[in-house]
């Protein structure tokens, strides 16, 4: 079993991004793969890891949202509001999976690369969306407590569906970008603005990401 609460935009050198089979400088996305790789089949993890690796479409982010969904049960995604921890500057999530058994038996190959269905290339068969909206805001002398996991708890022990919960079927993520972004349908009919800081933290993340290509550019001439 795996609880972990790896750090949100350190960023590694190329020597140790050798060590894994996604290149990327992000400190957490190595963490993870580090945590899906050392999981002994049938062990369960739970990860917090900032929001925007649901979505982000750099090539790192799409293949490690692919091997996570490939490789484990991503049965449940808790959405968590901003300030849950303090100094994390975005978003986050906790990613709650089980390894599974991606492979073929015979051929020994990710069924999803011999252009079969998704849903039989892939551990995860469904994800449990929750949003935590505990109906204050979060901060270092407001933290969460048990009682605001209480609803959380007895839900996702059946996985039920309700106005803040909600199931996504594996086949009906996009193949070419897994994104996994929090989308609750049950309030499609509002408003779907980002938060300024949430945009201003993509940007930076961006900047840092453009400025790591440029000196590996700047490296080769």
């Amino acid at each position: 079993m795996i609880l972990a609460n790896p750090p949100f935009g350190g960023k590694e050198r190329k020597e140790v991004q050798q060590n894994f089979p996604i290149k990327t400088g992000e400190t957490a996305f190595l963490f993870l793969q580090h945590f899906i790789k050392i999981l002994k089949m049938g062990g369960r993890a739970a990860v917090v890891i900032k929001n925007t690796f649901l979505s982000n479409s750099d090539n790192a982010s799409r293949a490690l949202r692919q091997e996570l969904l490939s490789s484990c049960n991503l049965h449940t995604i808790l959405d968590c509001p901003s300030g849950t921890f303090i100094g994390a500057g975005v978003k986050t999530v906790v990613l709650f999976f089980e390894k599974g058994k991606p492979f073929d038996s015979v051929q020994g190959t990710p069924l999803f690369s011999q252009g079969k269905p998704l849903n039989q290339g892939m551990a995860t068969q469904k994800i449990w969306y929750y949003q935590l909206e505990p109906g204050r805001n979060m901060g270092k002398t407001n933290s969460l407590n048990d009682e605001d996991l209480r609803e959380f708890v007895e839900l996702q022990a059946r996985f039920a569906e309700t106005e803040k919960s909600w199931l996504v079927d594996i086949a009906d993520v996009d193949r070419v970008t897994f994104d996994l972004s929090v989308k609750n349908p049950n309030k499609a009919e509002e408003s779907l603005l980002r938060e300024p800081q949430e945009i201003l933290d993509e940007i930076a993340a961006l900047d840092a990401e453009s400025a790591e290509i440029m000196a590996g550019i700047g490296e080769m001439l």
